[in-house]
């Protein structure tokens, strides 16, 4: 699949050092494409939203990825 603007993806979270708070997947809006792989995101929190440019497709902490329901489509 390739990304565009206004795309519904999940964004992994960090979670915290700690361990307080585990890495969770969020929405995320795509807002711009870097390219097939990399994407600028707008990214939904229970608290509010904030935007991380330049974002690396995978499945750590602070990388997006398709959704489920996305990838079964795709296939």
């Amino acid at each position: 699949m390739i990304p565009t603007v206004g795309r519904i993806v999940y964004y992994k979270s960090y979670g915290t050092p700690n361990g307080e708070y585990k890495p969770e997947d969020r929405a995320a809006i795509v807002t711009g494409v870097v390219d097939d792989t990399t994407v600028h995101l707008c990214v939904l929190n229970p608290t509010g939203l904030f935007f991380n440019l330049s974002v690396k497709q995978g499945s750590e902490g602070g990388q997006w990825d398709w959704m489920p329901y996305q990838k079964q489509q795709a296939k």
